[in-house]
């Protein structure tokens, strides 16, 4: 499973990667999502439990959360249940009209001959949903 989820945010690359890092916030910035609990604080690397909701329907997962200041990118590693192993990565690319935040979720599902329906159902309906409003709660949030 491979899937891009990107928006344009018109508002300075700093400011975005700084909001995007900073998951305490982001219950308060981002609708969908229920809470975020630190389980691990670092300065650049946090272990988190995160819970959000896709229209009703509570997920939650545990990822390692690795801000990477010289790049700029925000690396998560999900570490348990149906996701475990699934590497996310934030990138942020200025343009001449704002930020290109560019999500993407890869996954190499565990279980071989259920990898079709794995990516049906996680990747199309959870993930990309919940990355979709997660792009749009942020530039609402920047835009203003």
């Amino acid at each position: 499973m491979n899937t891009t989820s990107q928006l344009l945010i018109r508002a300075p690359k700093a400011e975005i990667f700084e909001s995007a890092a900073d998951l305490s916030r982001w219950p308060a910035v981002l609708p969908h999502y229920r809470h975020i609990i630190y389980l691990e604080r670092g300065n650049d690397r946090h272990i988190v439990k995160m819970a959000a909701h896709r229209d009703g329907i509570p997920i939650s997962w545990v990822s390692e959360q690795v801000i990477d200041r010289t790049r700029q990118e925000i690396h998560f590693t999900h570490l348990r249940a149906f996701t475990k192993g699934m590497g996310v990565v934030w990138s942020f690319e200025e343009t001449p009209d704002g930020t290109l935040v560019r999500i993407v979720h890869v996954l190499k599902f565990r279980v071989p001959f259920l990898a079709p329906v794995a990516d049906r159902i996680i990747g199309e309906f959870f993930i990309e949903n919940i990355a979709t409003k997660t792009l749009h709660a942020f530039r609402a949030h920047l835009e203003r």
